[in-house]
């Protein structure tokens, strides 16, 4: 064949491979096409989802605020013509913690919760053996120390005896001087020996009285009288004044109250402070039997502030011992003015936590519950109470909000929660 036809024909083919290498495309050209083909897709779906997330805020209800309820109560005649109102509650005066003295494991305990006790009485005995062993060698000791006592005594009157008849010897020149005066010797060695001994029977018998003491602790007595509140130790424990043991060792054996120390103890607000008198008359009720009132008088307010709370503790003294009236009760105290009547009408209105009532609209209003919504009520403030207002425009057993958010509004939705201490001391839940 001919040379200069196969040239054409080769240059022909390599133009083509040139035409299609430059056609072809790599790995990151066909990556590009691939994420500009796939955007739209993604910017739809990112649409979609913003479209339903904002038609899922426009459709679902506010944030509901998590508030208080509380009721409000009908006041007690106590109340009227009261200056002042606080909450507190019953405590003992007189309550102790019954222990041993000495450590040791318990073998009777001689009582139950709620038992009434007398002063003196036994309440639990503790493993005395070992002690009772320490004293009856304390006792055979004393008499050790007695009988040598005696034996010491004996020794000097015989002294004394052979002293007389060296003497005698002595007179009639029978016996040398050196003889009466070792006879005089053994008289005055015979008496400081007993002098000794007898201090040795004095150590015998103050022994024997540690031992006894330490062996009388092996019985709990109850320190005054009173009723038994708590029951801390059981048969087999070990009990000790000083926590030998850890957590493995009860510090008690029992809590004492004396039932006819309770009273009431009152935090007030050092703003209204002024307003209570030592021997103020007043008036109590407890939370548990909220128609039964009961007479009290101020004993004594306490001579300091609590900084924290800004309060003044006053002690009220209970004029009345019942059997229903138990240590740590929730109580309702109304300080009277004096000369205030007992059997006075109850006045008008209903009580409610301070906190509860707020300024609106020139005026006084609380916010009640209605349909999952805080709704505001109008009401007329009747006395200030301290930490009560008593108010007109409620009934007996309205729940209202206790302690309003400060961006609480009316018709906003509410949820009710948990009701706080200051509150609950004041109204009763529902």
């Amino acid at each position: 064949m001919d040379t200069r036809q196969e040239a054409p024909a080769a240059g022909a083919a390599a133009d083509r491979a040139k035409l299609l290498h430059a056609l072809r495309l790599d790995d990151s050209q066909r990556e590009q096409q691939a994420r500009a083909a796939r955007w739209p897709w993604f910017a739809a779906a990112a649409a979609v989802l913003v479209a339903g997330a904002a038609l899922a805020w426009w459709l679902l209800p506010a944030r509901a605020t998590t508030v208080q309820l509380v009721a409000a109560i009908a006041p007690q005649a106590a109340s009227s013509g009261a200056v002042l109102q606080a909450t507190g509650y019953v405590t003992a005066r007189r309550s102790a913690t019954v222990s041993a003295q000495i450590t040791g494991t318990v073998t009777r305990v001689l009582f139950e919760e709620g038992d009434r006790v007398r002063a003196g009485q036994v309440l639990a005995q503790l493993d005395s053996s070992q002690l009772g062993a320490q004293l009856a060698q304390a006792r055979a000791q004393q008499g050790a120390a007695e009988a040598s006592l005696q034996q010491a005594r004996a020794q000097q009157q015989q002294a004394d005896r052979d002293l007389v008849r060296q003497q005698d010897l002595m007179a009639r020149q029978l016996v040398s001087r050196q003889a009466l005066e070792n006879a005089q010797t053994l008289v005055q060695t015979a008496a400081a020996q007993s002098a000794a001994q007898a201090q040795q029977v004095e150590l015998a018998k103050a022994a024997v009285r540690s031992a006894q003491v330490q062996f009388d602790y092996a019985t709990v007595h109850a320190p005054f009288s009173g009723v038994i509140i708590a029951k801390s130790a059981q048969v087999g424990e070990i009990v000790s004044p000083f926590s030998a043991g850890g957590g493995f060792t009860r510090t008690g054996i029992g809590t004492l109250v004396d039932m006819d120390s309770l009273e009431i103890q009152v935090d007030v607000n050092e703003s209204y402070i002024n307003r209570i008198v030592s021997a103020q008359p007043a008036r109590a009720v407890l939370d548990g039997y909220p128609d039964w009132t009961i007479p009290a008088h101020v004993i004594a307010i306490i001579p300091t502030a609590d900084r924290g709370k800004a309060t003044v503790k006053v002690r009220v003294a209970l004029e009345v011992h019942d059997a229903r009236i138990l240590p740590d009760m929730g109580a309702r105290v109304s300080f009277l003015e004096a000369g205030q009547k007992a059997d006075a009408a109850p006045p008008a209105g209903t009580l409610v936590p301070a906190s509860a009532v707020r300024p609106a609209n020139g005026g006084m209003a609380v916010y009640v519950p209605e349909d999952g919504r805080a709704r505001m009520k109008p009401v007329t403030l009747l006395q200030d109470l301290g930490d009560t207002r008593r108010v007109a425009g409620l009934e007996a057993g309205q729940r209202v909000v206790a302690d309003p958010p400060a961006g609480l509004v009316d018709g906003a939705r509410i949820v009710a929660g948990d009701v706080p201490a200051s509150a609950a001391n004041t109204t009763t839940a529902k």
